[in-house]
């Protein structure tokens, strides 16, 4: 069953929103757990990462909706947000926060269904491949495809995602072990390393992204062994 949260200030939108899922679990033979706040503070107030789709409208009391997405995206990498607006002019802004889709009130059911369906697959893939880091503010949620790499600096974690980085105390070694499901490599005894986002290998140099990192010469022949099984594996899988 999956977790669904409604964030709504008025009663009649959000009770369409929560007749729309249900309608959709009937059609589709699924089940979802549904949780209405009436506002972005209720919603982020001791915020757990335990829901695979929100329904975010953007005008509302207290806070909007758009601002509340920066800081629920500081916590929750892998939920697909999805607003809901009565301007068009918003819908843009949206993308900003990786936002799945908008949908404009009044919402009618067919465009609730394709936007619903969306938001679900892009959570299941995202979920498949995530991690959660226990930060200072809170669990984090994060999908390992928008992690480049992972930085240790005196007993404290930098994970390098493409748009963020998050901080946290912890060791090197459990997080290899972790990662190394997600084909994460070592290059060295500070970094470990998403292939995905290798750009170049120079002799001892390592293009990660924008970034170079360094490839420590005793791992070198191993590294760039298993750099190149992990090409051909993922060569494979597309053949």
């Amino acid at each position: 069953m999956k977790n669904i949260a409604i964030v709504e200030d008025e009663d009649a939108a959000a009770e369409v929103l929560a007749g729309h899922i249900a309608q959709y679990a009937a059609r589709n033979g699924q089940e979802f757990s549904v949780c209405r706040f009436h506002d972005a503070v209720e919603l982020l107030a001791d915020y757990k990462p335990l829901y695979s789709v929100i329904f975010m409208d953007i005008q509302m009391p207290h806070r909007d909706g758009m601002s509340a997405a920066v800081d629920l995206r500081a916590l929750d990498k892998t939920v697909s947000i999805v607003f809901i607006t009565n301007l068009m002019q918003y819908a843009q802004k949206g993308y900003e926060v990786d936002a799945v889709a908008y949908l404009v009130k009044p919402v009618g059911y067919f465009d609730f269904a394709l936007k619903f369906r969306k938001a679900l697959d892009v959570y299941v893939m995202n979920a498949d491949r995530a991690i959660t880091v226990n930060t200072a503010g809170g669990l984090c949620r994060i999908s390992t495809d928008r992690l480049m790499y992972v930085e240790i600096v005196r007993h404290r974690l930098y994970y390098h995602l493409v748009d963020d980085v998050i901080e946290i105390t912890g060791v090197l070694y459990k997080v290899e072990d972790e990662l190394r499901h997600f084909g994460f490599l070592r290059c060295n005894q500070c970094y470990l390393v998403n292939p995905k986002f290798v750009v170049s290998v120079k002799g001892l140099s390592l293009k990660v992204g924008n970034e170079t990192l360094m490839i420590s010469r005793p791992r070198r022949n191993a590294f760039l062994a298993e750099l190149a099984g992990w090409y051909a594996g993922a060569e494979g899988k597309h053949d």
